[in-house]
């Protein structure tokens, strides 16, 4: 019984410590992240995503108006 409680001791530390240790060991250090570039490219198409979303909102408000003055009925 007290040989059990023993053993059972020496490998909680033992557990504990390669918990701490082995981690510690396979530590890597990471490069550092590039800094981020922008060359205005991806402004200028956000800049005519939005410019051809209000063509195409203008266009189906237009549309209706025009189309009213024809009389196909």
């Amino acid at each position: 019984m007290a040989v059990s409680r023993v053993s059972f001791g020496v490998m909680a530390i033992v557990a504990l410590i390669f918990s701490i240790a082995f981690p510690a060991v396979q530590a890597q250090s990471l490069a550092p992240a590039p800094a981020p570039t922008s060359d205005g490219t991806s402004i200028d198409q956000g800049v005519a995503y939005v410019l051809m979303l209000v063509a195409l909102v203008l266009t189906y408000l237009i549309h209706p108006l025009d189309a009213s003055s024809y009389n196909l009925f």
